[in-house]
């Protein structure tokens, strides 16, 4: 009887074995040896096949060296590869391209507060309690600074109150001629 015309299962690895030992009783002891031969030459095939392996990777190696390639450059090499990878797939340009959306509609999102903050500071330099304020400072300014034409802006007026208050201090005792 040939092997091939078999239908017996072969245990797989974590099969248990016991469950198979009456299969095995009703193999005649021809059947028996054919299988120890074929299990023989099957186990010399992968000795066979691990030695060439390892030669392989021994000769891989060599080149490697040959060419410079070391362990750092093939992690790069694979990290670049595994990005190119992940950028190719679908679910990557779908998540891009959402993002790339929310990121312009945050954009006008801002732009729009911006605006709306710049116009909330033109109503509050508008309104009449800003404009008193104002009118204040302006009379503040007049009597530290001297006079000076009404209706400048209100960033020279508070830098003109600041230097005329600077220049109206008295040096510190430390700051002494010697001390200079």
């Amino acid at each position: 009887m040939d092997r091939t015309d078999r239908t017996d299962p072969v245990p797989e690895e974590g099969e248990d074995v016991a469950a198979t030992i009456g299969a095995t009783e009703t193999l005649s002891e021809e059947e028996r040896e054919e299988l120890r031969r074929e299990l023989a030459k099957v186990e010399e095939e992968i000795q066979t096949l691990s030695q060439v392996l390892a030669a392989k990777e021994k000769h891989l190696a060599e080149i490697k060296r040959k060419l410079g390639i070391n362990s750092l450059q093939e992690l790069k090499q694979n990290i670049a590869k595994g990005w190119q990878d992940v950028t190719a797939t679908s679910a990557y340009k779908k998540t891009s391209e959402t993002l790339s959306q929310a990121g312009q509609k945050a954009s006008a999102a801002f732009s729009s507060v911006g605006s709306v903050i710049t116009k909330k500071l033109e109503d509050v330099k508008n309104s009449p309690t800003f404009k008193s304020f104002e009118e204040k400072v302006e009379n503040l300014k007049s009597k530290v600074g001297g006079t000076k034409p009404a209706g400048g802006d209100f960033g020279e007026v508070l830098n003109s109150a600041a230097n005329a208050s600077a220049t109206t201090t008295e040096p510190l005792p430390e700051q002494t001629q010697e001390s200079l």
